[in-house]
């Protein structure tokens, strides 16, 4: 970095920047954990003649344990992407407004477990329900191994509630698919500009004092492999292309792995394609109250601090499952 035309190519750099950045903040945590650790120790030798302070040393030995294992998390990371920014999308399923319901509910949760960890997120595209809820939504989250833990949300998520938007409240089903996407440089996909169809489209903005505002639409398809991308937001068009274009990147990227991880489970005989019907995750409000990860069999009764954003548990026992069978 001290290289005096380090900053010519910003891409590199960037990159560069970011990761050196990672790595500080690992070493001032092992430094200071270090220097606590020694604190603790001394200050249980204490607490062996004074039962006032047994008390003490375990409520610090219980945050520096929680801390110890959120750092350990991060040694499962193993992914090429893994330390960089995540694209989520969600989209809703089977299961009319109830399903599109569910979709918004996902929405703020992935918000708060956001929140929680101090990521930033920007809304990329939505698509509102017909009646509630909404269609689809894409999102780009922003953070220290973003993409590393919500990997791991991919996948359908099924609800099971009394419905609210029927008059006899029947019990209803309601499926999403949660898709996660690594946020992919444009040095590391080549993708050629005859290979794209381009579709540019003007719509008129929300109500209120944008009523008028006008802001234009992108759908790119990349046409080898019938991957479509459509961005619209108050941006600029071009804005607009390059985020479709980065969407794209990821999905070409996401593509090839799968491709890849498909080929490895056919050889060991475990492979089951991605239907509606393969959930990694069931949610039940009734008639009893479970939240339920179908590839690790971690569940909770507490459905409302899950559904606030408290997933944590869940992802990191599907980071070790992941370990293990890698």
């Amino acid at each position: 970095m001290a290289n005096s035309g380090f900053w010519q190519d910003r891409n590199a750099a960037t990159k560069v920047a970011r990761e050196t950045d990672t790595l500080k903040k690992e070493l001032e945590f092992w430094e200071v954990f270090d220097k606590r650790l020694y604190d603790i120790q001394e200050l249980a030798d204490l607490a062996a003649s004074d039962d006032k302070l047994h008390s003490e040393v375990k409520d610090l030995l219980d945050t520096l344990e929680s801390e110890f294992t959120e750092i350990e998390i991060k040694t499962l990371f193993g992914g090429k992407y893994d330390s960089g920014d995540a694209v989520v999308a969600i989209h809703a399923g089977a299961g009319g407004t109830d399903a599109q319901d569910w979709a918004e509910i996902l929405l703020r949760m992935y918000l708060r477990f956001a929140e929680n960890r101090g990521w930033k997120v920007e809304m990329l595209s939505k698509s509102e329900g017909s009646e509630a809820g909404l269609k689809s939504v894409v999102l780009e989250i922003s953070g220290e191994f973003a993409y590393g833990f919500l990997k791991t949300e991919n996948g359908v998520h099924r609800l099971v509630r009394l419905s609210p938007f029927n008059p006899t409240h029947t019990r209803e089903t309601s499926f999403a698919l949660v898709e996660v996407l690594p946020v992919i440089p444009e040095t590391e996909v080549a993708i050629e500009p005859k290979d794209l169809k381009i579709e540019t489209s003007t719509a008129r903005g929300h109500g209120g004092q944008s009523v008028n505002t006008t802001y234009s639409a992108v759908r790119i398809t990349h046409i080898p492999t019938n991957i479509t991308v459509s961005i619209q937001s108050e941006r600029s068009q071009h804005q607009n292309k390059e985020r479709a274009m980065e969407i794209l990147r990821s999905r070409i990227v996401k593509l090839e792995e799968e491709k890849r991880q498909k080929e490895k489970k056919e050889l060991r005989g475990e492979f089951h394609s991605a239907e509606w019907g393969n959930q990694i995750r069931s949610y039940v409000m009734h008639p009893y109250k479970l939240v339920k990860d179908h590839r690790t069999d971690e569940e909770t009764s507490n459905i409302d601090e899950v559904l606030d954003g408290h997933i944590d548990k869940f992802i990191e026992k599907a980071l070790e499952n992941n370990d293990k069978v890698s």
